[in-house]
């Protein structure tokens, strides 16, 4: 029987492994790059091809970190139409998520438009309704990592599972790549070899259907030239190639490099992504899905460190979440794991289930070698890595910050980032949006231990944020030389910004000795907890990846102009901003209807279609709850005047749901579907408005 830890490790280490892989081939995707193009380019893959500051978002990732919310939504037996609202409910129309190539032509747009026309799922994403070439293109496989992870040990629960989430877009041979790749992650967890896991995989779909097909024709394959994994290629592309199968990236010919990666590369992770991104096709989507299975059997690895430390335990995604796009892996990995629990019906450790709706983080350092994103800046000489040397006494391990030979004033900054903005990124993949994971008033705590090993001890260490508009940085504790008898408690509440948002948390290090230093800093339990305070200054702000900074958006064009928000819509518009996981709070906003029938404020967003609002529509004060379907839980008659400022506030407190306009209290209701989620602005129809000061008061 699996222990939670073996589970969450083989979650944690699988998942760096769809990162490696997706990094690992984004840079020579399709269709520009050809697999002639590769080999005369870069021969022998045996590192990442390109350097970035910071990986942008993919789908490949996007999928697995947001599709399996249905669990989340819709508990642990959610349908494939529950599946289907997930998509909905998280993917900003035509930006973000998705590869959005146009209807009939990208599988997951056909789907998305199906669902906003009414068509559920599995309906959605169905042969009958779509054609066999939309049907049967790769997303019905690189989406489903996490159906795998949830049914450790249970191949055949992972197949089902993955086959009726990959039905909201996907049918035939499509189904076909998300049984197999969900059931060989799952048998990863229990498999001696690549061998095993193979045949666990293959034994959850029809022996004559495609994809089983050309799996054994690669098989039979490296049976007769197990060392020439080209002559494997040539075969694919002689008798299994695009010319045959239409559309642009469909599942079959791709289902033939995948299976090479996992033969040819032996079970071992590196082997494994290079293979499938020098086979060409979809590169990234099949080192990714080849990634995931192999990370899940061979767990993590010294040999893996080359792709595994610029990964550096986080990824991105482009989902309307903004803090949940922000992915801390070992986080994501102790989700999974729970859910992972709860469907085999045992329980989660009781820390993991506050961590599942954690408004925060908490940074335990538990996974092998874990990191949680931390980096450093500007200082080459210091350097981070994790650990299992040293810990605390609830903990496995910690974050080790090597001090290599400082001189005399020299230093720098340790740090994790809550926040990202457009120049923290060198790409524009699948353009991501982001609100604060931390805000002011919160409350930040860790935990140090100095192990100097040369020079004169004289290190010293200061607490600091830095702002993320102007860069400034804040001081949030005095400068001193950190114990090395042993752990020594940090703690601190992050100070007003002024309505600037933070974009890192961390210490500055610097020293002052007269002997060269060199020794080592141990940082351990870090987290951001409790209630916090956002204000936003529209004048403060600006417009980037098409919307505004700190806000997530669907529909609508939202400017910045002369100070204030400016939203502008033919339909509905939403922005949102705050933590996704906000409980009690109060939303206000200085509010000028401009034109239309509606203008309001939204509150415990839980994505595009589900959430609170409340302010003005169709001539009344109003308070509505929006589940896939708009209900109106209080109103009363109320005409607002265009091009006059209103102060709105509206109050969720526990079931208790109140509307405050210019300080009167308009309208009252009762409802308790969302206990949490962010806030944000809402017009549900065609109109304008303009927005100035925006806050979220917690209570």
């Amino acid at each position: 029987m699996l222990s939670t830890t073996e589970i969450f490790e083989r979650i944690y280490s699988g998942f760096i492994g769809k990162a490696i892989g997706v990094r690992l081939g984004a840079p020579v995707e399709p269709t520009i790059w050809s697999y002639d193009r590769i080999r005369n380019t870069y021969g022998e893959i045996t590192q990442y091809l390109r350097d970035f500051k910071n990986f942008a978002a993919d789908d490949d990732t996007n999928g697995p970190v947001y599709f399996i919310r249905a669990l989340r939504d819709y508990g642990l037996g959610a349908t494939a139409e529950d599946v289907g609202k997930t998509w909905l409910n998280y993917a900003a129309e035509e930006h973000g998520m998705y590869w959005w190539g146009g209807f009939g032509v990208s599988t997951e747009h056909t789907a998305y438009r199906n669902l906003r026309a009414g068509i559920p799922a599995p309906q959605s994403g169905s042969i009958a309704q779509n054609g066999h070439t939309v049907a049967e293109q790769i997303g019905g496989q690189i989406f489903i990592d996490s159906w795998g992870w949830v049914h450790p040990g249970e191949p055949q629960k992972a197949a089902d599972a993955s086959a009726r989430a990959a039905s909201v877009a996907h049918d035939g041979e499509g189904l076909n790549g998300a049984r197999f790749c969900a059931a060989a992650i799952a048998a990863a967890f229990v498999s001696k070899t690549i061998e095993d896991v193979i045949e666990a995989g293959l034994a959850t779909i029809s022996p004559d259907s495609l994809y089983a097909k050309v799996c054994r024709a690669v098989l039979a394959h490296y049976e007769a030239h197990p060392d020439d994994w080209r002559s494997c290629r040539d075969m694919l592309t002689a008798e299994w190639g695009y010319d045959r199968y239409p559309g642009v990236c469909h599942i079959i010919p791709n289902a033939g490099i995948t299976m090479m990666g996992l033969i040819y590369g032996r079970g071992d992770l590196p082997r494994t992504v290079e293979i499938a991104t020098m086979g060409g096709w979809d590169t990234d989507c099949n080192a990714g899905n080849a990634g995931a299975i192999v990370g899940t059997l061979q767990q993590v690895q010294p040999g893996w460190d080359k792709y595994r430390k610029p990964i550096n335990d986080f990824v991105i995604a482009s989902g309307i979440l903004g803090t949940v796009n922000v992915v801390d892996i070992p986080s994501f990995a102790r989700e999974l794991t729970v859910l992972a629990l709860r469907l085999a019906g045992k329980e989660a450790p009781a820390l993991w289930v506050e961590d599942f709706e954690r408004r925060g983080v908490r940074f335990d350092f538990d996974a092998p070698g874990a990191t949680h994103a931390f980096r450093t800046e500007p200082f080459n000489q210091i350097s981070l890595k994790g650990s299992s040397e040293r810990h605390t006494d609830g903990a496995k391990g910690s974050l080790e910050i090597q001090l290599d030979r400082l001189e005399r004033g020299q230093g720098g900054r340790v740090f994790w980032k809550p926040f990202y903005r457009r120049s923290d990124f060198d790409d524009e993949r699948y353009r991501p949006m982001f609100t604060p994971l931390a805000d002011d008033g919160q409350l930040v705590k860790f935990k140090l231990w100095l192990d100097p090993w040369n020079g004169d001890g004289n290190l010293r260490v200061a607490p600091y944020v830095r702002r993320a508009m102007s860069g400034t940085i804040q001081e949030t504790g005095a400068w001193h030389v950190p114990s090395s008898e042993g752990w020594q408690d940090y703690a601190f509440t992050i100070p007003d910004g002024n309505g600037e948002a933070i974009d890192e948390i961390g210490i500055l290090v610097e020293y002052f000795g007269r002997l060269k230093f060199l020794g080592r800093l141990f940082l351990s339990e870090f987290s951001v907890s409790g209630k916090g305070n956002v204000v936003i200054d529209p004048a403060k702000e600006v417009q980037e990846w098409g919307g505004i900074t700190r806000f997530t958006w669907n529909r609508g064009h939202w400017t910045l102009q002369n100070g204030r928000i400016h939203a502008h819509t033919a339909g509905d518009a939403d922005a949102w901003t705050g933590n996704a996981y906000l409980r009690d709070a109060t939303v206000k906003a200085e509010m000028m209807p401009l034109s239309g029938a509606s203008h309001l404020v939204s509150a415990r967003v839980q994505g595009t279609s589900r959430f609170y609002a409340a302010g003005f529509q169709d001539g009344e004060a109003v308070i509505l709850r929006e589940d896939h379907g708009t209900t109106v839980l209080a109103s009363v008659p109320f005409k607002p005047e265009f091009d006059k400022s209103y102060a709105i506030e509206f109050k969720v407190e526990g079931d208790t749901l109140t509307l405050t306009v210019d300080g009167k209290q308009l309208v009252s209701a009762q409802d308790g579907q969302f206990k949490y989620g962010m806030a944000g602005l809402r017009i549900a129809s065609a109109g304008r408005m303009s927005i100035g000061k925006f806050e979220i008061v917690e209570g």
